[in-house]
C-alpha cells in the first residue's frame, strides 16, 4: 500500500494541472496547421474504418491485415480515379478556362469605356484596367510567382503525404487512443464518456456521410441539368457544383457563378436563344435545385443528427469561410452541434442532474405500442346479453 505521504498535494497538483493545460494550449496555438492535416486525417480515417471493421467481422483477418486491404485499396482509387478521367475532362476544362478568361476580357473591355446611361456618364476604368492586369498576371506569371507557386505546391504535396501517413495510423490505432481518451478522465466517469463519444460520433458521422452524399446527388443532378440545357463543359460544371457543395451555402453559388459566365459567352449547343436568355434559364434551373435541395433534400439525408436553427448555421459557415476558408466552412457546423452536446453535459453535471437526458436510444428506437385494455362488462350488461 503506497503511503499517503508521497501524494501530492492538492495546491501543487491543480498547479500542475494549470500549466500542463497552458502548455497544451499554446502548443496547439503554435501547430494550428499541423492540427488541421491531423484532424483531417482523423476524418478520413474514420469514414473508411467501418469498411475495416466490416471486413474484420465477415472474415478471419486481423485488424492489421484489414487495414491494410481497406487503405491501400482506397489509395489506389484515390489515385486511379482522377488519372483515368483526367484525358476525359482535359478538353472540358480547356473550354471552361478558355470561356472565364474571354469573360473577364469582355468585362474589362466594357469597363475600360465610359458607361452612359442617359444623361448620366459613369466611369470604370480602374476597375477595368485591375481586371486586365489579373488576366494578365493569371496567363503570364513573373518568375518570381512561379518560384512562390513551386514553393506553395511543394508544402502542399508535404502535408498531404502527412495527412495520408497520418490516416494510416489512425485506423491502425483508433481503438487504442479512443480507449486512452476516455480513460484520461477518473474511473467513476468512465461510463458518461462512453456515452458523450456515441452521441458525438452519431453527430459526426451523419453530418460527414450526409455531406459526402449531398455532394454525389448535387453534382448528378447538375451535370443533367446542364446537359439538357446544353452548356458546353457540362460535365466539369457539374462536377464542380458537386464538390464546391462540401462548402454549405457558398459552395454551390460559385459553382452556378462559373456556369453562368459559361452561358453568358457560349450559349447553349442545341437551344437557339441568344446567350443572355441561355445564362437566364441557368440561373432559374439553379434557384430551384437549390431551394429543393436546401428544403428536401438536405434534412432527409441529414436527419435529426444535427438540431441546429437554419439562419445560426447560415450565419456561422459565413464566419468560418471568412476565418478559415473551406476548412472552416465545412467543420463548423458538426464543431458547434458537439460543442452544444458537450455543454448541455456539463451543465446537467454542475446542476446535479443526470449527465444524460435519455439513454441515446430514443431517436433510433420506436416507443412500444400501448395495447388498449378490454373493457369488463358489467353485472348488468351480461344479464341485459342473457336476456337478448
Amino acid at each position: 500500500m503506497r503511503n499517503s505521504k508521497n501524494n501530492w498535494n492538492a495546491s501543487f497538483r491543480y498547479t500542475v494541472g494549470i500549466i500542463l493545460f497552458i502548455t497544451t494550449v499554446a502548443l496547439l496555438i503554435y501547430a494550428r496547421e499541423a492540427i488541421k492535416a491531423l484532424i483531417i486525417a482523423a476524418f478520413v480515417a474514420y469514414l473508411i474504418t467501418p469498411a475495416v471493421n466490416l471486413l474484420t467481422q465477415k472474415t478471419k483477418l486481423s485488424r492489421t491485415a484489414a487495414v491494410n486491404i481497406i487503405y491501400f485499396s482506397s489509395l489506389i482509387i484515390m489515385v486511379g480515379v482522377p488519372a483515368t478521367l483526367t484525358p476525359i475532362f482535359f478538353g472540358e476544362v480547356q473550354i471552361v478556362i478558355r470561356d472565364i478568361l474571354d469573360l473577364v476580357a469582355q468585362i474589362s473591355q466594357t469597363l475600360s469605356e465610359p458607361v452612359t446611361l442617359g444623361t448620366f456618364v459613369f466611369h470604370f476604368e480602374q476597375l477595368g484596367e485591375g481586371l486586365a492586369h489579373i488576366q494578365d498576371t493569371a496567363l503570364s506569371p513573373l518568375p518570381e510567382e512561379i518560384l512562390s507557386l513551386l514553393e506553395t505546391t511543394s508544402l502542399s504535396i508535404l502535408w498531404f503525404l502527412v495527412i495520408i501517413v497520418s490516416v494510416h495510423i489512425f485506423m491502425m490505432e483508433w481503438p487504442k487512443i479512443r480507449a486512452w481518451t476516455i480513460e484520461l478522465a477518473p474511473s467513476e466517469y468512465h461510463n458518461d464518456m462512453e456515452e458523450l463519444y456515441k452521441r458525438l460520433r452519431r453527430i459526426w458521422m451523419a453530418y460527414l456521410r450526409g455531406q459526402i452524399v449531398l455532394m454525389f446527388i448535387v453534382g448528378i443532378v447538375f451535370t443533367i441539368a446542364w446537359l439538357i440545357i446544353g452548356i458546353p463543359g457540362a460535365l466539369v460544371l457539374g462536377v464542380i457544383t458537386g464538390l464546391f457543395t462540401l462548402i454549405p451555402d457558398v459552395g454551390p453559388f460559385i459553382g452556378v457563378a462559373i456556369t453562368f459566365g459559361v452561358a453568358l459567352l457560349e450559349g447553349s449547343s442545341w437551344i437557339d436563344l441568344p446567350n443572355y436568355w441561355i445564362a437566364a434559364i441557368v440561373g432559374i434551373v439553379y434557384l430551384v435545385l437549390i431551394n429543393a435541395k436546401n428544403l428536401f433534400l438536405r434534412p432527409y439525408i441529414m436527419g435529426r443528427s444535427v438540431h441546429m436553427n437554419e439562419a445560426l448555421v447560415f450565419i456561422a459557415i459565413m464566419i468560418a469561410t471568412i476565418l478559415e476558408g473551406i476548412m472552416g466552412a465545412l467543420l463548423v457546423v458538426p464543431v458547434l452541434a458537439s460543442t452544444f452536446v458537450i455543454i448541455e453535459y456539463l451543465r446537467r453535471r454542475i446542476l446535479g442532474l443526470s449527465p444524460f437526458e435519455d439513454d441515446g436510444s430514443q431517436q433510433f428506437t420506436a416507443p412500444p405500442e400501448k395495447i388498449k385494455p378490454r373493457r369488463k362488462l358489467s353485472l348488468s350488461s351480461k344479464q341485459k346479453r342473457k336476456k337478448d
